[in-house]
Order: C-alpha cells, then sequence, then structure tokens
C-alpha cells in the first residue's frame, strides 16, 4: 500500500495545540499518531474526530479533562492529521478503518472506556463499541450517526458529498469553518489545512462521504445493521449531546435515545450556538457534560 506521511514541520506552532505526538503501527505498516494526556493508570476518555478534522479538534478539552484527573486518548484516523495517508482511494474502505482503529485500542489495551464521538469517530467508534463491549464503560455521542443504508440519508447530507466529490480545492479548513456557529481564526483554519500539503495527501478525506452507507446493499449495511441488534441490547450508560445549529445531524439524537438501553434516563442536550463541530463552537459546555456523565456514571 502505498502512503503519504505529512512533513513534521507542518505541524509547528499551530494554534492553541502544543501537545507531544505518540504513534504505533496498524494494519499493514500504517503509522497511526496519537495523543496520550494525563495519568497514564486513570481510565481512558478516546476522544475520535471525523471528517475533515484531526485530533486538532479536541485541544480545547483535552486540558480541561486532565486537570479533572482523566487519561485522554485522541488518535489521528487514518488518512488524517499526523498519521500515514495511503494515496489510492480504494484504499480506504470503512472495514478497513475499523480495523486499524481496533489494532489501536488493542495495542494501548484501553479498558474502561469513555468514547466521546463525533462525525465518522461516532461511525467507527460505535462499532468498536459493539465490536468489543467490554472494553467501553460509557459513550458520549455527539453530531453523528450508524447508518445502515435503510433511510435516506437526507438533502444537506447529499449536498455535502456532492461538494466533497466536486471541489477543486478540498479546504479541509474552509469546511470546518462552514460547520461552526462560531467560526474559526486564519490561524485555525491552517491547522486543519496543515496535515494536507497537498491535493495527493487528501484521498481519505475526498473518499469518507462516499463510505457513509446510502442504500440497504451498501458494504457497511449489513455490518452496521449487526452493529445495532448488539448495542440494542448493551446497558452501556450513552449520553447524547448534539449542537443545535448542525443541518446534516439534526434530530439524530433521538435514534441512540430510543435504542440504546443505556441512554434511558440520562440528561442529553441540544447545546445552543454549536453546529457540526461542536467542540470548536461550546467546548466548555461538552466538556462539562462528559465530566458530569462520568461522575453519576
Amino acid at each position: 500500500m502505498e502512503y503519504l506521511r505529512t512533513p513534521d514541520d507542518r505541524f509547528q506552532n499551530l494554534a492553541d495545540f502544543d501537545f507531544p505526538p505518540n504513534y504505533l503501527n496498524v494494519g499493514a505498516g500504517l503509522r497511526m499518531h496519537y495523543l496520550d494526556e494525563g495519568p497514564p493508570d486513570a481510565h481512558p476518555i478516546l476522544v475520535m474526530h471525523g471528517e475533515p478534522t484531526w485530533c486538532y479538534l479536541y485541544r480545547h478539552m483535552i486540558p480541561s479533562f486532565i486537570q479533572a484527573g482523566h487519561r485522554v486518548v485522541a488518535p489521528d484516523l487514518i488518512g488524517f492529521g499526523r498519521s500515514d495517508k495511503p494515496v489510492a482511494r480504494e484504499d480506504y474502505t470503512y472495514q478497513r478503518h475499523l480495523d486499524w482503529m481496533t489494532d489501536c485500542v488493542i495495542q494501548l489495551d484501553l479498558r474502561e472506556i469513555t468514547l466521546v464521538c463525533q462525525d465518522w469517530g461516532g461511525l467507527i467508534g460505535l462499532r468498536l463499541v459493539a465490536h468489543m463491549p467490554n472494553r467501553f464503560a460509557r459513550l458520549v455521542i455527539a453530531n453523528t450517526a450508524l447508518p445502515t443504508g435503510d433511510h435516506p440519508l437526507g438533502a444537506a447530507f447529499q449536498s455535502w458529498r456532492d461538494y466533497s466529490q466536486s471541489v477543486e480545492d478540498f479546504n479541509a479548513g474552509r469546511i470546518v469553518r462552514g460547520g461552526t456557529v462560531s467560526k474559526l481564526s486564519d490561524a485555525e483554519v491552517a491547522a486543519y489545512n496543515s496535515p494536507f500539503p497537498d491535493a495527493r495527501y487528501q484521498a481519505g478525506a475526498r473518499q469518507f462521504p462516499l463510505l457513509v452507507p446510502d442504500n440497504p446493499d451498501d458494504p457497511a449495511s449489513g455490518p452496521n445493521r449487526a452493529a445495532w441488534e448488539i448495542l440494542s441490547t448493551l446497558p452501556i450508560p450513552a449520553l447524547t449531546v448534539f449542537g443545535a445549529e448542525d443541518k446534516i445531524m439534526v434530530g439524530g439524537e433521538r435514534i441512540f435515545q430510543k435504542c440504546l438501553p443505556g441512554a434511558k434516563g440520562q440528561r442529553h442536550r441540544i447545546l445552543q450556538n454549536a453546529g457540526h463541530f461542536l467542540q470548536e463552537d461550546v467546548p466548555v459546555d461538552l466538556v462539562e457534560a462528559t465530566l458530569e456523565f462520568i461522575a453519576v456514571t
């Protein structure tokens, strides 16, 4: 598998981001980057990003989790951030992303995990939970879904998918800025673009929208249905925290609240002034909701 590795100097002097990198090899020798902050013997909070972001998305939240005494593990999915980037789009599949992250969790031997997942962090993270439920203690589900292709994905998602495949300049920073209410500074936009020196590095980011199951016969539809069958039986406590201004994921929280046994009776939130990337818009609110949830479960 041919891959590219973003030069280290692309990640120097980024705004509000001075965490030391860590690496492990997954799959067929691909290097995955992750942050590992806080007490190493504390139960981990695994924060998972989506499209087209990287662990930089959690920079405002990690210090607060550490201050509260928690360990935080923040991986960069393959194709994103400081992780290796296969150059062929066909090298990226939903199952491979799941396999790469499974390898990560096993190698780090993460247990008693509090999962905080958003966007593709949920599509992959919730499959991880179904695959290895004994490793997870609780779930914080934010602006994400686990689609099976049995229901339409909606006009907003289709517009995003069309844009992602047709736009000549796939500017990750501008895309993230467009999915926020508060809007990003120019330095933050540049930080989201730092993993992608040129278009050759963007195969994973371009491919992700096409991997969302949109019909019942999609390769991921059956596995996602099977995951739902498992998730719907698990007593793992689950909290939904969704942004009120997210046009793509609007209403998705109700599916998790209805179908996950551990969601019953939890203090679910719809956060105002928060778009798709609520880690950017309301990081303090998301941290507070997560810490309160950990305290009561």
